[in-house]
Formats: C-alpha cells, structure tokens, sequence
C-alpha cells in the first residue's frame, strides 16, 4: 500500500527528507504523519492489538466522547522518578525537547499528531511497599506508534516513528505501512470475556476506619480543614482480565464520565473517573471542582430528594467549597478572565451524585498545562486542604499504597494542548488480578463508618465492570 502524502510527495521522499534533517540536527527525528480516514470503532482496534499480544496500548474518551483516543504501541517512552515536583517539568522540558526535533506532515487536528499519553503516582515520597506499582514511574508517558483520534465526527490517524539518518528508508515506509494497514483495514468483532470472580480481599479495614477517626481529631484541632483516606480491595479471577471488555462495559455504563486505560508492560491502570484536572486548548483552560456526593436514589423522585438533601448538606457544600477555592487560587496564579458560577450544582453518574462546579480562564503568557497540574494537584477533592498538611497525613497514617490512583492521567500534544483527568473509580488490572480504590473526604464532623460505606458505593463502577460484587468477602 503506498502513502501519498498531501504535498504530493511519497511516504518514502518525507522520510528521506527527515533523515536529512536529522542529519543536519545531528539528532533522530520524530517523523509524524495524520491521515484523515473513514469512521472506526477504536475500541475495534483496541481489542485487535488485545489479541495479538504484542503491544501496549491506551485509551482515552471524553464523557462526551467527542474526542476518543486509541493509541497503539511505544514509539518513545518519557519517564522518571522524582521526588518532587520538579517531575511535572522535567516531563515538559524532555517533551519540548522534541519539538525542536519533529517532522509533521498531513493535516493536524486538536488531539492528532505527536502526543504523549501517560500520568504521574500520587505521591512519589510514599514508599512503594507491595511492588504492585513498580512498573509505573512517578511520571510516565508513552507516544504512540499509531493513534486513532475521533474528533467530533471527524476520525484521523497518527502514525509516529523516530527517523534516524543511517537507516533505509524503506524499513521505515514497510513499517508504517505495515501499521497503517492493521487499523485501517481491520473488521475484528469486540468479543466480551465472561471472567469468573473467585475471591475478594478487603485490606485493612480496621485501620483505615482508625484513621479516619484520628483525621476527625486532628481536623478538630485546627492543624487542617480536610483529608483524603482511601482504601483498596484485591479481586481474583478464574483468567486473565480483557481491558477491551473492561472499556467496553465502562463506556456503556459511564456515560458522564471520562474513560481512560494505560499499559505498562504487563499490567494496565484503567478507568472511567467523573473528574477533569485541567483541560487546555490554545490560551483557554478548564478545571472543575467535583466534591461532596450522596448516593443515587431508587426511583426518580428518591433520586431528585437526594439531590436536594446534598445541596444543603453543610458537610458537603463546606468539602466542596474547599476545592473550589484551591482550584481558584491556583487559576489566579496562572490565568486572567476567570470564570465560576456562584454555587454548586448536581452532576449524575450512574452509582453516584456529586457537587460539581466548572471553571475557566485564559492562561497567561509564560504557563503552561503543566504549570497548572502541578499546582492543581493534589486538589482537596482527593488530597485534602491545606495541600502539603493533608499530604503529610495520608503519607504516614493511611494503610495503602496509592500508586498512580487519584494521580492526574492524561495528554498533552507539542502545542501544549491537553487534558488531565483524576484517576479515581478506578482499578489496576495485573492479569487476573484487579486492586479497585476508592477514597472519600474527612472532615471535621465525619463518621468512620459513613465513611466507609461511601467508599464501598465508590468502588461500584468498577467492581461492576469487572463482575464483581460489593459485599465484603
């Protein structure tokens, strides 16, 4: 199958054209090529790479779903372990690095061409204890060989590859060929695996209701307003676990809600979380602040009665209203034009409903979407408030190990446009083996067992997709 790009030129005189300009930079070339094509069903496309077993893959939708990303194979890995929170731009600096080293041809669209996909663990200080985590980096991102993007209701595809100058040319047009074929003419069905649960493990249960009782007494002396304790529980499977199948009940069920899947090596973070972190394309950014929440009801009018009982709850509107504060002040850092409506309103997902309040400005010169990760995250929706004295507690009284759960998770192109989500209702997939987490805000009036039941209608999206139950085994 031959490539004709849109100057007129082959695949093959583009990439001889970059292997000069590697030469001349002394340095390989990220070659990019977008492709307008017919519509696809990337999760079609995911599942095929599922079968082949041959390659790692993400996946990410907006609650929309007017942009979907599918992203297949590891052109390039960017990745480290620091401490601190210099890892956020260190990420930026080795990206932008790239920027001066990229050949783009074909015609890019918002959330096409090259694009890191990956996140970053919650707290790179808490000591890695299971070895769960160990494949995942403190921050981590992957570009893709190949991409499928759905932008509204137009579909692209990316194919990426690092062009060095002492190569064939040829080797380089078989390969992307070879990939662009696989995607492109692919009519592979979505098959649904049928797993079997065989046992579940809640860790630590005891302790965590301890130490929720203990965040209620050290809120009461004033040494913070709210923490963040989260929990995990361990399911077993009679095989190994399809991601494929995972989405595929996630998207059905989590219609208001992002979905999201990483890969590293064997082992795959995935899930469908309600929260955005920061969203930015061109100047203007969005984040949103989502806290406080209270169960669905059982029929429509139990439903709306709830909705109500949680707007005036003054627990939760005082949880909420700590996020939307945080958030504002890192804004105002950042941007000019910000914009927020003055109260809360009610954001349904299927197993829950939340606080939810929106807000936007226009970045200043000199930030970038990293500036405001970094400054975003932990929000007191799943860190607590004051940042670094919840941080603290969580680190040493709180009986799990987080990992890459209510980390930010997400995307950004060279253009520095992108988008973060907070990996919450969310699990890690490690073949038959799945840790669901799920946490809930602790403030000053908080009971543990409240708490702990809130936290069991939290792990529900997930243990739903996975068969699972809700019942303590």
């Amino acid at each position: 199958m031959l490539v004709t790009v849109h100057t007129g030129s082959t695949l093959k005189d583009e990439i001889i054209y970059a292997q000069l300009l590697a030469k001349k930079k002394q340095h390989p070339m990220l070659f990019s090529y977008v492709k307008k094509i017919e519509s696809k069903d990337p999760l079609r496309v995911f599942s095929l790479f599922e079968a082949l077993k041959t390659t790692q893959r993400f996946f990410w939708a907006t609650p929309e779903r007017d942009l979907i990303l599918c992203g297949i194979g590891v052109e390039l890995t960017i990745a480290n372990d620091q401490v601190n929170s210099n890892r956020f731009y260190t990420i930026e600096a080795m990206w932008n690095e790239w920027k001066q080293h990229t050949y783009k041809i074909g015609t890019v669209e918002y959330g096409t061409g090259p694009l890191l996909f990956g996140g970053y663990s919650f707290d790179p200080n808490k000591r890695h204890e299971t070895g769960k985590w160990n494949e995942f980096s403190h921050a981590h991102f992957h570009l893709p060989q190949i991409m499928i993007t759905k932008n509204n209701d137009q579909w692209y595809v990316t194919i990426n590859k690092i062009i060095s100058e002492g190569e064939k040319p040829e080797m380089y047009v078989e390969q992307m060929e070879h990939l662009l074929q696989q995607v492109t003419d692919t009519n592979t069905s979505l098959p649904e695996h049928d797993t079997k649960l065989v046992n579940k493990t809640v860790f630590h249960k005891e302790e965590w209701l301890k130490a929720v009782e203990k965040a209620t007494e050290t809120i009461r002396q004033r040494r913070f307003e709210k923490v963040v304790l989260a929990r995990d529980v361990l399911l077993t499977f009679n095989e190994p676990l399809s991601i494929s199948t995972i989405l595929k009940r996630l998207e059905k069920v989590q219609n208001t809600s992002y979905l999201f899947s990483f890969e590293v090596l064997d082992k795959c973070f995935v899930g469908a979380t309600p929260e955005r972190l920061v969203k930015k394309e061109g100047r203007r950014v969005y984040s949103t602040s989502l806290a406080g929440s209270i169960r669905r009801g059982v029929n429509h009018d139990d439903d709306e009665a709830l909705s109500r009982q949680l707007l005036s709850d003054k627990k939760n509107l005082h949880e909420h209203e700590i996020v939307v504060r945080m958030i504002t002040d890192a804004f105002q850092q950042c941007c000019t034009d910000i914009k927020k409506p003055e109260s809360p309103i009610i954001l349904k997902t299927r197993n829950i409903q939340h606080l939810f309040t929106p807000i936007e400005g226009m970045m200043k010169n000199g930030y970038s979407l990293m500036d405001l990760v970094e400054k975003l995250h932990p929000t007191p929706a799943l860190g607590g408030y004051p940042k670094e004295e919840a941080i603290q507690f969580i680190r040493h009284e709180e009986p799990m190990e987080r990992g890459w759960y209510a980390a930010p998770i997400g995307w950004i192109d060279l253009e520095d446009n992108g988008e973060f989500v907070v990996a919450i209702r969310s699990g890690l997939i490690d073949q038959d083996r799945a840790y669901l987490f799920a946490g809930c805000g602790i403030v000053e009036d908080s009971e543990p067992q409240e708490e702990f039941l809130e936290t069991e209608i939290k792990l529900g999206p997930m243990l739903d997709a996975l068969g699972g139950t809700t019942c303590e085994q």
